[in-house]
This record gives structure tokens, sequence and C-alpha cells, in this order.
């Protein structure tokens, strides 16, 4: 039986060297390499036949969702497995529309994702953790996100600084900043890149 070749995707080397542990220890599995943005998978899989990338959302040059849907895009063939610490069903919804093949959450364990990789290459879907994902009442109205807040995260989600939302919303710099302390807290995120997350898989952006 021919060798399952497999590409990780992660921005966190400890979490590819233990993708890389998990998956090797598999008979039929090859870990062929590992990147840890969206362009390095683009120019990987130029080079390689891969025949399933495991992909995290959260990377620095491209994300997870635009990487996926770019690998669709010129390689149909390929399979793709989200990885996520976010559970939205509708962020599921969203995944399964673009045509990627599994979904896991993060702190999956090693069986259950080798399983989804040895099931999505033989034609099948995994999204077998959906029963377990939240439901859309998860979302922002849950932490009461105030209006003003919810205008301050999409002006990030626009790629604005604190500078420039302070000038589009003619409030000081410093009142923009104290917001953001506050989102960050009421939604227990500890960065603007997860922030931007949640905002994007709530519907928010």
């Amino acid at each position: 039986m021919s060798q399952i070749k497999i590409l990780i995707v992660d921005d966190h080397q400890i979490v590819l060297d233990g993708l890389k542990l998990v998956l090797s220890s598999r008979e039929g599995f090859e870990v062929l390499g590992e990147a840890s943005n969206g362009l390095e998978v683009l120019d990987f899989l130029e080079k390689h036949k891969v025949d399933v990338v495991v992909l995290d959302i959260n990377m620095p040059e491209m994300d997870g969702i635009k990487c996926a849907k770019k690998i669709k895009s010129l390689y149909p063939k390929i399979k793709v497995i989200i990885l996520t610490m976010y559970a939205q069903k509708s962020f599921v919804e969203e995944i399964i529309k673009i045509g990627i093949d599994g979904c896991l959450l993060k702190n999956n364990t090693g069986k259950e994702l080798t399983d989804a990789i040895a099931r999505v290459h033989s034609g099948k879907s995994y999204y077998d953790q959906i029963q377990n994902f939240s439901k859309d009442d998860a979302d922002h109205k849950e932490y009461s996100l105030s209006e003003r807040e919810v205008e301050i995260i999409r002006k990030l989600g626009d790629g604005l600084t604190s500078a420039q939302i302070s000038e589009a919303l003619f409030i000081s710099e410093h009142t923009v900043k104290t917001h953001r302390k506050n989102i960050l807290k009421k939604l227990d995120i500890h960065s603007s890149s997860e922030l931007i997350q949640y905002a994007l898989n709530n519907g928010i952006i």
C-alpha cells in the first residue's frame, strides 16, 4: 500500500513537532514536509505531490481559510483538514461550503487526527466532533459587547491601528486602547490575531 503523503502546517514549531511525532508513528503515513504559513504551503505544493494538508487556522502571511481556498482552487484532489481552537457550528458550516474535507479541534487525540486523515484520503469527510461544537448562541451577544466595541473590532478587522481608529471614530487613541483592553478581557482573548479570528468565526466582521 502506498504511503499517504502529508503536509503539516502551523506557525508554532512545538505544534509541528507534536504533529510530526503523532503522524510518523502511524503505518502508511509519511510527513512529507511542514510549513508555518499559507505562502509556504503554496510554494511547497508547487514542488511536491501531497495527498493531505493538515492546516492550522491562525497563521501569519495568509490565514488557514484563505490558504484552504487556494489549495482547493489550484489542487482540487488534495484533501484538507482544518485544526482549530474555535468551536462554533457556523464556522464549520462555512468551511464545508468551500470544500474543506475535515475539521478537528486542536485538543483532539492523536488517534482522532490519524483516523481523520485516513478517512478523508479515502474520499470521505471528517466532521465527527461537530456535535460537540457550540451553537451560535455563543456569539458576541453572550459577552455583552457594546456597539462601540463591535465597531472597534470591525475597524481592527479592516487593518486599522488604534491611532487610525481614533481618527475614524472621532475619539482619543487612549479611549480606543481602553476599549481594546476591555474587549480582550470580556472575551478572554489574549492577542489581536485571536480577536480577529473570533470576530470572523462569529460573524462580527
